[in-house]
């Protein structure tokens, strides 16, 4: 069964302007490793943040706080939440898909750049945008958890890899 198609395909349909960071763009842009989540960086407007949501809602997905999912498409209760909780994802959770959904409550960096330098690639039969490399590399450098680091040292040596006229590592 398809776990991360369900979720893009409701993203998709939403009409909100998304981007995939985290563990699956790493893994899309080369490096396999395992994963659990979707890190997805979504327009935050409020029409198109509730849109989202509710395509979500729409194929089983929940908030793991005790909240309303729609909550989240209010930029004012986003920020508190970010200030006072120190949130930097809202997660949704499936009991028919174990794929957690987590949105950033705060785009890690300019979502228009971010939105224009990304890249559609394909994932399990669908469509989905993913961060461009750079823009990956910069997000999981700032975010400087264990996995994101380990991460940031293979996709910067896919980068080199990738990169003409540079020797290989």
């Amino acid at each position: 069964m398809p776990l991360f198609a369900p979720v893009f395909d409701a993203l998709n349909r939403s009409g909100t302007r998304y981007v995939v960071v985290g563990g699956v763009a790493t893994i899309l842009h080369g490096f396999v490793r395992g994963t659990t989540d979707v890190d997805v960086v979504i327009d935050l407007d409020e029409p198109s943040a509730r849109r989202a949501i509710q395509e979500l809602e729409a194929i089983g997905y929940r908030p793991q706080v005790p909240v309303q999912a729609t909550d989240f498409a209010n930029r004012p209760t986003r920020e508190m939440w970010a200030r006072d909780r120190g949130m930097i994802v809202f997660s949704l959770y499936s009991d028919v898909n174990p794929v957690v959904v987590d949105l950033f409550v705060r785009s890690p960096m300019n979502f228009e750049e971010l939105w224009t330098r990304s890249e559609v690639r394909s994932l399990e039969g669908g469509e989905v945008r993913v961060a461009s490399l750079d823009d990956l590399i910069r997000i999981k450098r700032d975010a400087a958890r264990p996995q994101d680091l380990v991460d940031v040292t293979e996709l910067e040596a896919i980068k080199r890899d990738a990169t003409p006229g540079k020797p290989p590592k």
